[in-house]
């Protein structure tokens, strides 16, 4: 299947939202909400007919959209080289990653068994939440360079925020799977930024706005 340019700002998207996540629970209190839930359905969505459908809609990635938009553009004060660092290191893992066979069907029977918790309870359960953990404690995090998440001690100690902090990143690898099988490369965040960059916004630019009841 040929996939667009929006395809890959979209999975792109989907691993900034992971990472800037990351980054926030690794400052700030545990918080689940549409934004982390939104990277934990992802890893569930393992045959979709469309990219949006990993999301449940474009209108869910907005969080990822601002960040990408943030990272990749031309004001320095926006970026935060802790989202960078781990966006990179993501995409240079998952490369890794779809070179071990064996790792890929570790992670495709971990992901099926959180399913079926996720079925009996929900996507953001602490349970499922623990046994994603322990997933990318099995798969990703053996493969090198590892991750190292900086922030609060305190928080990042927290078993249940530790956890969430190893899902989101299992979430962000997920993005980055679908974003090379959308033709998406390193490269490109280089030599494409611009094109990238604009899609992003225009895709930011056309969802709509949600009313929130009060």
């Amino acid at each position: 299947m040929k996939h667009s340019l929006n395809d890959r700002v979209l999975t792109l998207a989907g691993v900034f939202q992971a990472t800037a996540l990351v980054r926030r629970c690794a400052n700030q209190a545990k918080n689940i909400d549409r934004d982390v839930e939104t990277c934990i359905n992802s890893l569930f969505i393992t045959n979709p007919d469309t990219v949006e459908d990993i999301y449940a809609g474009a209108i869910h990635l907005r969080y990822g959209l601002d960040t990408l938009i943030a990272q990749l553009g031309n004001n320095a004060s926006l970026r935060d080289a802790e989202i960078s660092r781990y966006v990179i290191t993501l995409l240079y893992l998952e490369k890794k990653l779809s070179n071990n066979r064996s790792m890929l069907d570790m992670m495709a029977d971990g992901i099926n068994s959180a399913k079926e918790q996720a079925d009996f309870f929900t996507p953001a359960h602490e349970n499922v939440i623990a046994a994603l953990a322990d997933l990318y404690q099995r798969t990703i995090s053996s493969l090198r360079p590892r991750i190292i998440v900086n922030g609060d001690p305190q928080l990042l100690q927290d078993p249940h925020n530790a956890q969430l902090i190893r899902t989101l990143l299992l979430a962000g690898i997920r993005s980055a799977i679908a974003w090379r099988q959308c033709g998406g490369t390193r490269w490109q965040l280089l030599f494409k930024r611009r094109a990238i960059l604009d899609e992003a916004q225009r895709t930011l630019d056309n969802l709509p706005i949600i009313n929130t009841m009060v």
